[in-house]
């Protein structure tokens, strides 16, 4: 076995780091537990991957199915040139499609702002410039049109060591980063956030429209409004918010979705890392800010801002981490915390209207062993009246999944005096079952699940898609999934009963279980169609397109531990083809691929490039850390006056055409 093979099998300390601490205290039947009882095979690391893996984990039944389509000669529903995996320093698309820079950290979204000068960087330019970390990617076509319209974008978070000249040093391999000032942290919040900014395509390329009026940055410090049924609360009250109504500003806006009325949703995910200090003896939220991981300093922002120090505003916590709602057509508009959809480490919101028309939410909390959730709205979603559905995410019913052995699901409502969310466990209302959600989901049984992701809803088929990243602190070997040392996750699908979006209801399979197919011991479940490039480890973000086709993105595949970056893998979910996937885009080294977004009509998918260059160490193309000075790589500019940038890529067909 072969060093990279080992080290696809037992994950380095840079995965282990990245998929968070793990704070779920319950022993609720984890995932792999019940995965575990489902598909039991004692023969699981005997014969070959492609016999005893895939019949480990996926139904007798869909393995019958599959292998007489496959006499009939089904095919996949993708047609393009795979990509060769592998890792350099520039990224690479599908032979006869072209992959356009669109916007990267620091352009321009406004006539009257700076250009960018990394070198002498200020929190005024950045509000007027492209953010950093571009996470979630959203198309919102005006008036109906294809070849216009709002691209909204996520950025997440910052990587200080890759931003900032000067302020990094190395010894013994490794780099230290210089003590914050101000002016440093205050740049951080402005490329915090969200950037709402108008394109068109002009000679079949994209293009920002710096002067449209609906253009717009959103920041760390943009006011905002807590809505639904926290808003007010005691426990959202501050010194400088006595009223518990306004917020200043949203952080780690990770995933997200666009609404059936067009507005922007932004998830708040990792919110942990911005909070210092500590809460004052015998304080209320002290059990609360544990579960969630709260404080964990990782940033220096409570140095300068107290708000961020729990010592001197001990509250402030509870007013991050919910989905943000967006007007993008009103940029005057005070975005909306809509806090009806709970409190947790939110990846994204991606809705789908059911038969009835209520408006059903799908969400994950990316963190290890905990939770997959659904909102479903109590009003119903009006095509003709835009104003009647601006306030559907304040009414609704939050629930949290359980999985059964038998291959069962329920949903379970997170409703105050229901079952155990009762004053007796602390839970006074149902702002409190909101504000301690991952809480009220320990009682009620729910599932501890290995990070989930995005969730995808595919409108056609009543199915949804979880992304599982992986959970590289599993300690018990299953059968099937998840794996001890579960490095390489895998994608759930969901069947609502009666293909019904509000069931309560539903079945569960497992699509693909990841990793390298050649390696016995990984136990990935790719179709034997899968090619070496077309495999994939650490699912993450997905999309379901136009013709009801998966897409999914990566985050964590790197050189020493899979020999490939990460990128966009089209999987076949139906047929003779389900599960066999191929690779259409990679990016460059120490990046993930974020987004991705198609277009309504097919013809361009937009995704989101984050924190490129992060990393390099482990690459013979680099070998050493990578920082500001000393880059792995200068994507995409590759300039010695410019650091490596975050940035959207349009990808389009040459000639024009479909994607896919």
């Amino acid at each position: 076995m072969t060093d990279l093979r080992q080290s696809q099998i037992f994950r380095t300390s840079k995965l282990e780091e990245a998929d968070g601490p793990g704070l779920n205290p319950t022993s609720n039947p984890t995932m792999g537990d019940i995965i575990a009882a489902r598909f039991s095979r004692r023969n699981f690391l005997k014969g070959s991957m492609a016999s005893a893996a895939i019949a480990a984990t996926v139904s007798p039944v869909a393995i019958l199915a599959a292998d007489q389509a496959r006499a009939a000669g089904g095919a996949s529903v993708f047609d393009f040139p795979e990509v060769e995996a592998g890792v350099d320093a520039d990224h690479h698309v599908a032979d006869g499609y072209d992959a356009d820079v669109l916007l990267r950290w620091g352009d321009k979204l406004f006539p009257d702002a700076p250009d960018f000068d990394p070198a002498n960087q200020s929190q005024a330019a950045q509000e007027r410039q492209f953010g950093y970390n571009n996470d979630f990617v959203g198309f919102i076509p005006l008036d109906g049109a294809t070849d216009r319209g709002l691209l909204v974008v996520n950025h997440e978070y910052t990587n200080e060591h890759l931003m900032f000249p000067g302020i990094v040093t190395v010894a013994d391999g490794k780099i230290s980063v210089a003590d914050a000032t101000q002016e440093r942290v205050d740049i951080e919040m402005a490329a915090h956030g969200g950037t709402i900014v108008e394109i068109r395509k002009i000679d079949g390329k994209w293009q920002p429209v710096l002067d449209a009026p609906l253009n717009r940055r959103i920041t760390a410090t943009t006011e905002m409004r807590l809505s639904g049924p926290v808003a007010g609360h005691d426990r959202v009250k501050t010194l400088d918010d006595p009223q518990g109504t306004t917020v200043l500003g949203t952080i780690n806006n990770c995933a997200g979705g666009v609404t059936p009325w067009g507005t922007y949703i932004m998830a708040e995910e990792n919110i942990h890392g911005y909070f210092q200090g500590e809460l004052p003896d015998g304080h209320r939220e002290a059990g609360n800010y544990k579960r969630m991981g709260i404080p964990a300093g990782d940033y220096q922002w409570g140095r300068f801002h107290r708000r961020f120090d729990v010592a001197q505003e001990p509250n402030e916590p509870n007013r991050f981490g919910w989905v943000v709602e967006v007007d993008v057509h009103d940029p005057g508009s005070v975005p909306k915390k809509r806090t009806a959809l709970g409190r947790f480490k939110h990846e994204g919101a991606e809705s789908v209207v059911a038969r009835d028309g209520r408006v059903v939410f799908y969400l994950g909390d990316d963190e290890r062993f905990d939770y997959v959730y659904k909102f479903v709205t109590a009003g119903r979603f009006d095509p003709d009246n835009r104003a009647a559905n601006m306030d559907l995410l304040d009414e609704g019913t939050l629930y949290v999944a359980r999985f059964d052995e038998d291959g069962a699901m329920e949903w379970l409502p997170l409703v105050h005096g229901q079952g155990p969310l009762t004053a007796e466990n602390g839970f006074e209302t149902q702002a409190d079952v909101l504000i301690e959600t991952r809480r009220a989901a320990d009682l009620m049984g729910a599932t501890p699940m290995d990070r989930p992701e995005d969730i995808q809803p595919n409108p056609e088929t009543g199915r949804a898609y979880v992304m599982l990243t992986n959970n590289t602190k599993r300690d018990k070997a299953d059968a099937a999934n998840p794996r001890a040392n579960n490095a390489f996750g895998h994608i759930i699908e969901i069947l609502e009963d009666g293909q019904d979006f509000t069931a309560t209801t539903g079945r569960w399979e497992i699509l693909l279980q990841c990793g390298d197919p050649a390696v016995a011991e990984v136990g990935a479940t790719f179709s034997t169609e899968t090619t070496r490039n077309g495999w994939f480890g650490m699912p993450d973000n997905a999309a379901i397109d136009a013709d009801g086709r998966l897409w999914v993105s990566t985050d964590g595949n790197s050189p020493s531990d899979t020999g490939r970056t990460d990128g966009l893998w089209a999987v076949d979910t139906e047929g003779a083809a389900r599960g066999t996937s191929r690779l259409f885009y990679r990016v460059p080294v120490g990046a993930e691929l974020c987004g991705p977004c198609p277009s309504p009509d097919m013809t361009t998918m937009f995704v989101a490039i984050q924190h490129p260059g992060d990393g390099g160490d482990d690459w013979e193309g680099h070998g050493r850390p990578s920082y500001y000075e000393d880059l792995s790589t200068r994507w995409p500019d590759f300039s010695e006056d410019m650091p490596v940038r975050p940035a959207v890529v349009a990808i389009t067909r040459q000639g024009g055409g479909r994607i896919g």
